[in-house]
């Protein structure tokens, strides 16, 4: 079945829908005699489900009287709940938002709410709106955030986040939040200019996700004073309840680096918390093969596991969160008047469906996947070309403060005693070269990590939070290898020790994010965790390394545009060197 007219409709269009109510038409589909989850009344409801084009026009006992060329599909042992939503999608993971969306629908997750930072920072800064635009006519339903910041220390961030701009991106119906706030502290310290976007926010009815990992009661508290509305970095069930109790909205993460869901519902239920369906949940742009196991079906099923009843589960992955951002007058349930976003069950207790629409689109059917129907212009995502050689002369590492891992993503300073001036580190210790280069080539900055790998020529990647290019390796000619193959792919991930070519990840788009579908990418990401893994690499998601070795929203020290830059202190220990 092939839609016409998506929502906005036009008076022509409701009166279309009138007239099947009164019998004069027929409409397009009708799922019949089946059980569908009726969210006002909390309950499993057995009947019918009328559509046509790309709403439902009724729900309940009644059939049409009028069924000329109308399908009637027999679902009695079926089960109906909405299309899932992911509410806090970062669409950049190596994938992209098409990809991303691509995949998940299969599994029933059709709804998503994400992350701008990278068509901020990618494409000309009057070109990532209309970019974002053309996602309006997939079949899928995109929703947008506006950031506020960059999540890290850009050169000229006052270029990158002016007023015009991000009054302009808070201005589109499609873009329904402000945030993710990772410089909270700013707001929280007395930054007026993010303040008022933070309330031109509230203003527009748009909601403000905060970044608090760790907050105090106290902090908490002031957030919500200052425009805060929700929070997604709840890492116990105190941190759930501390963020309830004062009146924030609660996303409960299941993640690649923070797969935290069942231990925060079993928290919740020694809590005696008595409702969940008023919580919401995400994976929070986890790395690809997180999603071998499902996207929003994967998380529903863990919070059946876990004792949340069925309905509640459900919810959490759509109800609620279409209640939380005013969408459910439009999606997020099975109702006269909404989006024909569904998903139909064999089970209850299975959230993985045999069949997926959106907006009236068969997205699944069956079990065989439909033709898609829409694919993006990419070229207003500038690509990464590069124009200028890195030379043997860049690589000058004789920095005496260096970076610790921790963990995949925290780190620490520590003070270098070896000679870095050699052109390879013995391998016999974990450090490692480290320098950020910027993708145009005009400045760089050069010191050591510990703990990345012990046996790992060289590394380049222009994945990054901010698209410049990382280098990372023992030796100074792999990684002008490394860099000079990454070049030649036209951005991506590159690792090469004595010469030889270990693995490489096109990301053409942007030098960020790949144009293959998610089961490529995901094979891929998995190649290079193990690669890396024999190579020395003692964590397990190298992606988010990558990523966030730049990101200021996490201790203790980052290499960032503006040079190394300690997170407590907010300094920049050692500014970046132009080249």
């Amino acid at each position: 079945m092939r839609v016409g007219q998506r929502f906005p409709w036009k008076i022509s269009h409701l009166r279309d829908h009138t007239s099947i109510l009164e019998g004069t038409k027929s409409p397009d589909l009708v799922l019949a005699d089946t059980n569908y989850l009726n969210s006002t009344l909390h309950q499993w409801v057995k009947g019918n489900v009328w559509i046509y084009q790309d709403r439902i026009i009724y729900t309940g006992s009644d059939m049409p009287e009028s069924l000329n060329g109308t399908e009637v599909l027999y679902l009695e042992d079926k089960w109906i709940v909405p299309g899932y939503i992911e509410p806090h999608v970062h669409p950049f993971q190596l994938y992209n938002p098409h990809s991303f969306g691509e995949y998940a629908a299969k599994r029933g997750t059709t709804t998503f709410i994400q992350d701008n930072l990278m068509l901020l920072l990618l494409c000309d800064k009057k070109k990532a709106l209309p970019f974002m635009q053309q996602f309006k006519t997939s079949p899928l339903t995109y929703y947008w955030w506006s950031r506020l910041d960059s999540q890290t220390e850009l050169r000229e961030e006052e270029e990158v986040f002016t007023n015009g701009e991000v009054l302009s991106w808070l201005d589109d119906p499609s873009v329904l939040l402000a945030g993710e706030l990772t410089s909270w502290p700013k707001l929280a310290g007395g930054d007026d200019l993010l303040l008022s976007w933070v309330q031109e926010a509230r203003l527009r009815y748009k909601r403000v996700e905060g970044h608090l990992p760790g907050a105090s009661e106290k902090t908490i508290a002031k957030m919500s004073l200052l425009g805060v509305t929700g929070d997604h970095e709840s890492m116990s069930g105190d941190d759930v309840w501390k963020r309830l109790e004062q009146g924030l909205a609660v996303t409960l993460r299941h993640s690649s680096i923070r797969p935290d869901l069942p231990k925060l519902i079993s928290e919740l239920k020694e809590r005696n918390l008595h409702s969940f369906d008023s919580l919401m949940m995400t994976t929070d742009g986890s790395s690809p093969s997180f999603y071998e196991n499902g996207v929003m079906d994967q998380l529903v099923r863990i919070a059946i596991d876990e004792g949340v009843e069925p309905i509640e589960a459900y919810h959490m992955a759509s109800y609620a969160v279409a209640k939380y951002y005013r969408l459910d007058y439009m999606q997020g349930m099975i109702a006269t008047g909404r989006l024909a976003t569904l998903n139909i069950l064999s089970d209850p207790l299975n959230p993985v469906p045999e069949s997926v629409m959106s907006k009236g689109e068969w997205i699944l059917k069956d079990g065989v996947e439909q033709e898609p129907a829409f694919t993006p212009d990419w070229s207003e995502i500038n690509p990464l070309k590069i124009d200028w050689e890195l030379e043997a002369d860049d690589l000058q590492f004789s920095m005496p403060c260096g970076i610790d891992m921790v963990n995949n993503v925290i780190t620490k300073p520590y003070s270098v005693s070896i000679d870095a001036g050699v052109n390879e580190l013995p391998r016999d210790n974990d450090e490692s070269f480290l320098m950020l280069v910027d993708r145009y080539g005009e400045w760089k900055i050069c010191t050591l990590i510990k703990g990345f790998a012990n046996n790992l020529g060289g590394l380049a990647s222009s994945f990054s939070s901010t698209g410049d290019i990382l280098l990372i390796g023992k030796s100074k000619k792999d990684l002008l290898d490394a860099f000079k193959r990454m070049k030649e792919m036209g951005g991506g991930i590159v690792l090469i020790d004595q010469g030889e070519l270990l693995h490489e990840i096109p990301l053409p788009l942007g030098g960020v994010m790949s144009d293959q579908p998610m089961e490529i990418i995901m094979k891929e990401e998995k190649k290079l965790r193990s690669v890396l893994k024999e190579c020395g690499y003692a964590f397990d998601d190298p992606v988010y390394t990558l990523l966030f070795l730049c990101s200021t929203h996490l201790p203790y020290l980052r290499v960032t545009q503006r040079g190394i830059y300690d997170v407590k202190k907010k300094t920049v220990l050692f500014p970046t060197i132009m080249r």
